[in-house]
C-alpha cells in the first residue's frame, strides 16, 4: 500500500560529535538531531539523527538519516524506524535510498516493511510516501 505525507521540519539542532580519528576532506562532515511532524496518511512525529558532508557555499553534499517515527499510518497506531539518504550537487537529488526497518513495528504496525522516498516541491513543501506491507 501507498501512504502520502506532508512534513515540517519542527527542529533541527547540530550537534558536537566529532569523527574520531578526525580527517580533514574539502566537505565537512556534521551530526545534527532533527524533529519533524507528519500530515496526511501518515500522521505523527519523529526523531532524526541526520549526518550530513555538505558544502554550504556550493550547495553539494550527500546526507544519511535514521528516524524513528511514532504515529499512525492509514489509521494504525505504532511507531517504525525508517532510513533514506541522498545527494545533491545544488539543483537536484541523486543516489535517493529509503527504507523501512524490518522488525522496527510496533503495536498496530508490528511486522511493517517496505520502502518510500521523499521529495521538496518548487514552493518548499516537503512530502514523504511509504510503499508498505504489513504482517509479514
Amino acid at each position: 500500500m501507498r501512504a502520502n505525507a506532508t512534513f515540517t521540519v519542527k527542529s533541527f539542532v547540530p550537534t558536537d560529535v566529532v569523527p574520531d580519528p578526525p580527517v580533514a576532506t574539502a566537505v565537512p562532515v556534521g551530526v545534527s538531531t532533527m524533529e519533524k511532524h507528519f500530515e496526511g496518511e501518515v500522521i505523527g512525529r519523529s526523531a532524526t539523527l541526520f549526518t550530513a558532508a555538505f558544502d554550504q557555499g556550493t550547495g553539494m553534499g550527500t546526507y544519511l538519516a535514521m528516524e524513528s517515527f511514532e504515529g499512525s499510518v492509514h489509521g494504525l497506531d505504532g511507531a517504525f524506524n525508517f532510513a533514506h539518504s541522498a545527494t545533491t550537487t545544488g539543483a537536484d537529488r541523486l543516489n535517493e535510498f529509503f527504507v523501512i526497518v524490518p522488525g522496527s513495528g510496533s503495536a498496530a504496525l508490528a511486522g511493517i516493511t517496505g520502502t518510500g522516498g521523499i521529495a521538496v516541491d518548487p514552493d518548499g513543501t516537503h512530502r514523504l510516501w511509504l510503499d508498505y506491507r504489513l504482517g509479514e
